[in-house]
């Protein structure tokens, strides 16, 4: 890897570091989710570091370029990135929709008695 390049992802993993840190402390980011974010800063400081890693991985993998190895893991990154945040819509729409049917029947009695007075 080029001293060039090295620099430019050491300072990519640093930003990441610091954007994931300071969206948790402005509260824009809930921990829960702030992990995989870290994770990923972590990832590239190690690959950055341990370039002989991305070359076997590149090997393990079969492609020709550590570039290609690169896309292959971040295409895969944003597939289960994508699978895991389904997960969780599905599991807030079912969360929604228990909680509008436990509203609609506390609200229900009070409501047909205001409609019960408008009529008379």
């Amino acid at each position: 890897m080029l001293p060039r390049q090295q620099i430019f992802s050491l300072i990519a993993g640093f930003a990441i570091f610091l954007v994931i840190i300071g969206l948790i402390r402005a509260r824009k980011l809930r921990e829960e989710y702030s992990w995989i974010w870290l994770l990923t800063g972590a990832i590239i400081f190690i690959i950055v570091i341990w370039y002989k890693l991305l070359l076997f991985i590149t090997n393990l993998v079969g492609a020709t370029l550590p570039t290609s190895a690169l896309f292959i893991l971040a295409i895969l990154f944003l597939i289960l990135i994508n699978i895991f945040l389904s997960v969780k819509i599905s599991q807030m729409s079912e969360q929604i929709k228990n909680l509008t049917q436990e509203l609609t029947l506390l609200k229900g009695p009070k409501r047909r008695k205001k409609y019960a007075k408008r009529k008379k």
